[in-house]
């Protein structure tokens, strides 16, 4: 491992400006990325997802030279890879110059210890009081203000919970505190619609992929609260833990999916390509 852990703008650091917009607003998006023997997994969709999160907030992103020279300076290997960019620095009030400069912040730190079951013998999940707010303006984007993500995960402490299920104001299922979820109905992997809240990850399109190529009927729609009790299978997914199946939701015993082997190899197989 490098002797650097974290980058601003290029160069080891371990503070911000106090003016900077991220601390000050949340003004700003970030990127989570799983390195594997030093190849940063489906980073062109990593990538291709911070610059459209960057768009909606009018940020100029750093260019793709900027972060993969951040990213060799770091020189991961199996680790997990943030990156953050802020609108840049500015006194205190909410206006800021369109050309103002952007920060780049790139970090890494160690993976997270999955334990290897979780993915063939699944998960437990339960319900948050905690609701996704509702903004389409910033529906998708993996922007700095995840307040309502940090209030929903203090809503537990039994360690044998992986996740936390998020809802909107209307009652439909939105995401997990840190992840995609899909919910099996009527033999069709079912995701949320995230057009009026919720992040959309790297590894759901992915998931979406993986399915598509083996031929398993997948629909982006709202999902309700009370269809999860006649659900027969759902999984969660992110980038760094890939795609688990759900075993438990609060009290309700839930199947690991036929189509969960068949799956979970198509993704790990989209993970290889992306390597080569």
């Amino acid at each position: 491992m490098s002797a650097a852990m974290k980058l601003v703008n290029g160069i080891p650091a371990e503070q911000i400006n106090l003016a900077d917009r991220g601390l000050q607003f949340g003004d700003g998006v970030f990127r989570t990325i799983k390195v594997v023997d030093g190849r940063v997994i489906w980073w062109c969709e990593h990538y291709a997802k911070l610059v459209a999160d960057c768009a909606k907030l009018a940020i100029t992103p750093p260019s793709e030279a900027d972060l993969l020279a951040d990213i060799a300076q770091l020189s991961p290997s199996n680790h997990t890879l943030k990156i953050i960019v802020t609108r840049g620095e500015t006194a205190r009030g909410y206006v800021a110059s369109a050309d103002l400069p952007a920060n780049r912040i790139v970090q890494i730190a160690p993976l997270p210890a999955y334990a290897p079951e979780l993915a063939t013998q699944g998960v437990r999940l339960r319900t948050c009081s905690t609701r996704a707010s509702w903004q389409p303006a910033l529906a998708g984007v993996k922007h700095l203000n995840r307040l309502e993500n940090v209030i929903a995960r203090r809503e537990w402490n039994d360690a044998s919970i992986f996740e936390g299920l998020m809802f909107d104001r209307d009652d439909n299922l939105i995401e997990g505190v840190m992840s995609n979820v899909w919910v099996l109905l009527d033999g069709v992997l079912c995701t949320p619609d995230l057009s009026e809240s919720g992040v959309e990850g790297v590894c759901r399109d992915m998931a979406q992929r993986a399915a598509d190529y083996i031929g398993i009927p997948v629909l982006v729609c709202k999902i309700a609260r009370s269809q999860l009790s006649r659900a027969p299978a759902m999984w969660v997914c992110n980038s760094l833990a890939g795609l688990l199946p759900v075993n438990t939701l609060d009290q309700q015993a839930l199947a690991i999916g036929a189509c969960h082997a068949d799956w979970a190899r198509a993704l790990q197989q989209l993970m290889q390509i992306d390597s080569e």
